[in-house]
């Protein structure tokens, strides 16, 4: 069984597993009437200093992607007037339904993915193609630079939302039967590599060299295990949930697109609190991103020296090869029209 989620590109949707790595909604829960907070609620945790207090009585709803909350501080920040309370299987909003409720004032925070922001504004799609980012800090450097800036501004000025920062979830990396050796994308020619269905996840998959197939997530086991399908595309999290490492021989980090969602809150609620309060949400917001990004990447290193044990090869390729050649194919692609001029150029001298 899977979930759909965002996919690159301008609009549709692709594919990911139930699960540990399943999106979810959260939502903060108020405590029962008479136990408010004092004015001088702290953020606990993460030594953000005062702010809650005014803030967090109109923060009573939030919705985030992942079961593994990216906030940890800031549910530590509404312990003394609020719960946060998971809602699992979509009983809340369903994953892509979040920003609409952002927007229509049914929410107050959530987990968005940069897919939902680029079917309403197409020039976000640029954020969701191959190579663009090169690693979770290069990520995290373009949301605090100028060309980031002008990104945020769009979501603020045209979805009434304003971005707290990016949350890492995991990158991409290539997984393959077979021990032919994968140094550039000529070396991908003929491979057909199963990606998710829909022609942005097909048009990722040719912009690595390879012969992308579509296929059911539920499928690509036996796919792979029949020889289907020489290869699949997921973040290393997936293939341990799925136990795909068991019908596949080698894994090449590619790492050909960083997975993040973005951490959001309504400008209604931003808009309703006093500098000095935004800047401490955003530094409690900041040091909760920066928990969770650790812990991601963490995890990744760790899949690494769990699949070599497990007698897979980890191989890595000439990235810088696969990112000019994927850059290059979506350049010439009629997927860049939308795309600030120069903006790649930008990104990728940062």
């Amino acid at each position: 069984m899977e979930r759909t989620i965002g996919r690159p590109g301008q609009s549709g949707t692709g594919v990911f597993p139930q699960g540990r790595n399943r999106y979810e909604p959260f939502a903060f829960a108020p405590r029962p009437y008479g136990r408010r907070a004092s004015a001088g609620g702290r953020f606990s945790g993460h030594g953000a200093g005062q702010a809650c207090a005014a803030l967090l009585r109109r923060l009573l709803r939030a919705g985030y992607s992942r079961r593994d909350d990216p906030a940890p501080g800031l549910a530590d920040c509404v312990a003394d007037i609020a719960t946060l309370e998971p809602y699992y299987g979509g009983n809340l909003f369903k994953q892509g339904t979040e920003l609409v409720a952002l927007q229509r004032g049914n929410l107050e925070m959530g987990n968005i993915a940069p897919q939902d922001i680029s079917n309403q504004i197409p020039a976000w799609s640029v954020l969701t193609s191959a190579y663009l980012f090169r690693d979770a800090d290069h990520l995290r450097t373009f949301f605090d630079s100028d060309v980031g800036a002008e990104f945020k501004k769009m979501a603020e000025e045209q979805l009434g939302i304003h971005i707290l920062g990016p949350t890492y979830f995991g990158a991409r990396q290539v997984g393959l039967r077979g021990d032919k050796e994968i140094k550039t994308p000529a070396d991908m020619a003929g491979i057909k590599l199963r990606m998710p269905g829909g022609d942005a996840w097909q048009f990722l998959g040719t912009s690595l060299g390879a012969n992308p197939t579509p296929m059911a997530y539920a499928e690509v086991y036996t796919g792979l295990q029949t020889g289907a399908i020489d290869g699949q595309d997921n973040p290393l999290p997936n293939v341990e949930n799925m136990k795909f490492y068991e019908v596949m021989d080698q894994i090449v980090l590619t790492s050909h697109l960083v997975g993040f969602d973005l951490l959001v809150i309504s400008k209604s609620a931003w808009d309703a609190m006093t500098p000095e309060q935004q800047a401490e949400f955003t530094t409690a917001a900041t040091a909760a991103i920066d928990f969770s990004q650790k812990a991601h990447l963490e995890r990744e290193a760790a899949l690494v020296e769990q699949f070599k044990g497990a007698g897979l090869a980890i191989n890595t390729p000439d990235v810088d090869a696969f990112r000019a050649h994927a850059q290059k194919v979506y350049l010439d692609s009629d997927l860049a029209k939308d795309w600030p001029e120069g903006v790649v150029d930008k990104i990728n001298a940062l």
